[in-house]
């Protein structure tokens, strides 16, 4: 009778620990799906998302052979940056993350003192606009890209340490060689700027 008992209860804990195996593997599974799809997602809040620690996803990550958060922007950098045409990687305002020719981008500002006015510490609207404007650029498959017309939202300030996440998209060309792009920019989940320009290519056909 106290051997049966003692088999079941193996039995309860080789199932329970079964259980936590597979739980392990599908959340490690979502883990690879969730940084495809936003590689610049952070530990934290990746944590939040699948209900354990920050510690248990370095874990996973690790079990995984899946980079820190700035290794992985390295990486998605370098090949965003490669298949640049209209911008040198030193006209570029921001990180370029990700990009598609032709359809959509994302790019990485941390904004820093030296960007903000001495006495409110606000970020200049300057910085908010080259680093959307540099972006509009890049997703534009041609050689020379020029800016025409800009028309330009400012939400809300940016403060010293705020990173500005901007997303563009080519919405539609607009006669020849021309396209209009826009561009939202987010701190975290809030907007605080909006682009939309219109660019042209100049001296050529875009591809």
């Amino acid at each position: 009778m106290t051997y049966a008992g003692k088999g079941r209860s193996t039995r309860a804990r080789y199932g329970a620990g079964l259980g936590r195996q597979t739980a392990t593997e599908a959340r490690r599974r979502a883990l690879i799906g969730a940084l495809a799809q936003d590689p610049l997602a952070t530990d934290a809040a990746l944590a939040a998302r699948f209900g354990v620690s920050v510690q248990t996803v370095r874990l996973d990550r690790l079990a995984l052979g899946i980079p820190e958060l700035r290794q992985r922007t390295m990486q998605v950098a370098e090949r965003a940056l490669g298949r640049v045409r209209a911008l040198a990687a030193r006209e570029m305002v921001g990180e370029l993350i990700d990009l598609r020719l032709g359809v959509d981008g994302i790019s990485r500002l941390t904004t820093s003192g030296d960007m903000a006015f001495a006495r409110s510490g606000v970020i200049r609207g300057q910085f908010l606009y080259a680093q959307a404007e540099s972006l509009a650029l890049a997703l534009i498959d041609a050689d020379e890209v020029l800016t025409g017309t800009a028309r330009l939202k400012f939400r809300r300030p940016v403060r010293v340490g705020e990173v500005l996440v901007a997303r563009g998209s080519v919405l539609r060309p607009r006669a020849y060689q021309k396209f209009v792009v826009e561009v939202r920019t987010r701190v975290d989940d809030e907007e605080v700027f909006r682009g939309k320009f219109l660019v042209a290519v100049v001296g050529g056909e875009s591809a």
